[in-house]
């Protein structure tokens, strides 16, 4: 028997699926757009504080060469030494490690936002696992890396042949200058390829992670399947709440049917709709509707009515008016008053008449 074929993925990813995936840390983020921005960041601090720093190492270096002569340096000593002139460049260097700790911090976040996700750092030995390594290193994923890093490689070497080739006619007289003027030279022209790349590189991160998010949404799509299914789970099979809201109603309407033997009156339409409506002076503000329907509901409130020998008033207007703007169980509003209150008198001259000549 041949098997059915597998179902398409075409449904974005719900709310549910994002929030879930989100949970165990799987969002679409780019790893260039963070390495740009720490080479960025770290440029710019150092084209700006460029002088602090070379200023404050030059001072250690200076310090350590003066007194090399008087510093002996032994098995004893030669930790506390190297510890030493560690601490104080680090303390020089501490402005910039600051600056791209942050910066890494922040590219993150304005990548994906909070993520609280410790399932990276749980132990997967299927990562060890030499079958399952080679076929990462064939995956499509792994291909897409390797070409990008190709790019990346190509265009970085472009803009470094273009930007060296146009220094060429200022190579010669290099010889005839000082060292300081060839430093210079090669920082000006370093300085000026750095920032070429950077931008170059800054372009295609922000096309790096447009794909990714986009690779993102492809992976995560899903089955019409998979949607109702997640749709079952989250709000409940539609079959099973259809029928609860059936016994719902079930109940409801009898509670209904069994107020009507205690109305006061019935006001019908005459026959499509029927209202019953209840007052008792001084417990109630304004009569009350007790039950309401139309068609064979309507036909039902009428025959409880006969039965229990409640009042049964034909009024078309009225009856509309009653079943289209007052749910069960609410008084009546303030603009039907006086032609309830009319129907009302109606009703109580016939319970005195009909006292009246049961008495005689």
């Amino acid at each position: 028997m041949a098997e059915k074929p597998a179902e398409e993925r075409t449904e974005q990813a719900t709310a549910k699926r994002r929030r879930d995936a989100r949970r165990e840390g799987d969002v679409p983020r780019s790893r260039e757009v963070s390495s740009v921005a720490l080479l960025l960041s770290g440029l710019m601090t150092l084209s700006w504080g460029g002088a602090f720093f070379y200023q404050q190492l030059t001072q250690i270096l200076r310090h350590y060469l003066g007194h090399a002569a008087g510093i002996r340096v032994n098995a004893d000593n030669l930790r506390h030494i190297a510890l030493m002139a560690l601490e104080q460049f680090a303390l020089v260097m501490a402005p910039l490690f600051l600056v791209l700790a942050a910066v890494a911090v922040l590219a993150n976040f304005l990548q994906v936002g909070p993520v609280w996700s410790g399932k990276a750092l749980q132990p997967n030995f299927g990562k060890i696992n030499p079958a399952e390594g080679i076929k990462r290193l064939f995956s499509p994923q792994s291909l897409a890396e390797l070409a990008k890093s190709l790019l990346k490689i190509t265009i970085v070497g472009a803009i470094a042949y273009f930007t060296v080739a146009g220094e060429l006619d200022r190579l010669l007289p290099l010889l005839d200058q000082t060292p300081y003027q060839i430093l210079a030279f090669l920082g000006d022209v370093c300085g000026r390829l750095f920032w070429r790349v950077c931008l170059v590189l800054a372009a295609l991160a922000v096309l790096d992670f447009l794909f990714q998010k986009w690779q993102w949404e492809r992976d995560h799509r899903m089955t019409k399947q998979e949607v109702k299914e997640e749709y079952k789970q989250t709000e409940g099979d539609p079959k099973v709440k259809a029928r609860i809201r059936s016994i719902q109603r079930d109940m409801a309407r009898k509670r209904m049917m069994a107020a009507v033997p205690e109305a006061d009156v019935v006001i019908t339409n005459p026959t499509h709709l029927a209202v019953a409506l209840q007052y008792e002076s001084g417990k109630m503000e304004a009569p009350v509707v007790t039950a309401k329907g139309a068609g064979l509901i309507a036909e039902r409130i009428r025959e409880i009515a006969r039965e229990h020998d409640v009042p049964i008033v034909e009024d078309r207007p009225l009856a509309r008016n009653l079943y289209k703007s007052v749910e069960v169980g609410r008084p009546i509003p303030e603009a039907l008053y006086q032609a309830v209150a009319e129907v009302l008198a109606y009703v109580y001259r016939l319970r005195r008449m009909k006292a009246a000549g049961g008495g005689r």
